[in-house]
């Protein structure tokens, strides 16, 4: 079997996907500046950032860097994300059109595709763990929280709570109103959600499909015959 890999570059961390054939073998997360375990064959890269797609073009000048215009989606606008177009069209690949991708990442994101593989349309905040980072840089007394596992109590009666409380409720909120908007318009359509914090959302969102490897899944249809 052929072994290659993908490497999608995110705002935080470098995603590798490790592949036989047209099979994901596996999936590794690395800093910024570092290679993943074992990559050889670079045949794909995505990015989002564009110094570390230098440094990656200077590591395996032979990767080919995927745009938007590789990507088969109709309708897509210039300043889409590659990760966004890649997390859907894997997702339409594997799961069917219409679906709705929610990426946990360091921006919260909603992508959406119509049956016909069109572009939809979506939409961005911060994610749950740069709000929590951006609420105690900006202000003077506010503590940094952690992203709690267990939804925390609605009226807290201490700071710490009342910051969890605040961003994990009205995110969850967030993310149902517009799970709500999707299934009126695409009754069956697919609801996935990937990203670092796809595993917290699914946990407290039960209706939806956590797929850690919806941006793979895309590489892995790009590659297909």
């Amino acid at each position: 079997m052929a072994q290659w890999w993908a490497l999608m570059i995110g705002n935080s961390r470098l995603h590798w996907g490790a592949f036989a054939d047209y099979t994901l073998q596996g999936i590794e997360h690395t800093d910024h500046d570092t290679v993943g375990t074992g990559v050889q064959q670079l045949q794909y890269v995505a990015s989002v950032v564009p110094r570390q797609t230098t440094w990656i073009e200077a590591q395996f000048p032979e990767a080919r860097v995927i745009t938007l215009r590789d990507i088969p989606l109709r309708h897509c606008y210039p300043q889409l994300g590659i990760d966004r177009a890649l997390a859907v069209w894997g997702a339409g690949q594997h799961y069917g059109f219409p679906c709705l991708v929610i990426d946990g990442g360091t921006a919260l994101t909603f992508s959406g595709a119509t049956g016909d593989r069109q572009w939809l349309g979506g939409a961005i905040l911060p994610g749950l763990k740069l709000q929590f980072k951006s609420l105690a840089q900006a202000t003077a007394a506010l503590p940094e929280v952690n992203l709690p596992e267990q939804l925390p109590q609605r009226w807290a009666r201490e700071t710490q709570g009342a910051i969890a409380s605040g961003i994990t409720r009205t995110v969850l909120a967030g993310v149902n109103d517009f799970i709500q908007a999707w299934q009126a318009e695409f009754p069956q359509g697919k609801i996935l959600v990937t990203g670092g914090d796809g595993p917290w959302l699914a946990q407290h969102i039960p209706r939806l499909i956590y797929d850690p490897a919806l941006i793979f899944r895309g590489f892995q249809a790009l590659k297909e015959p």
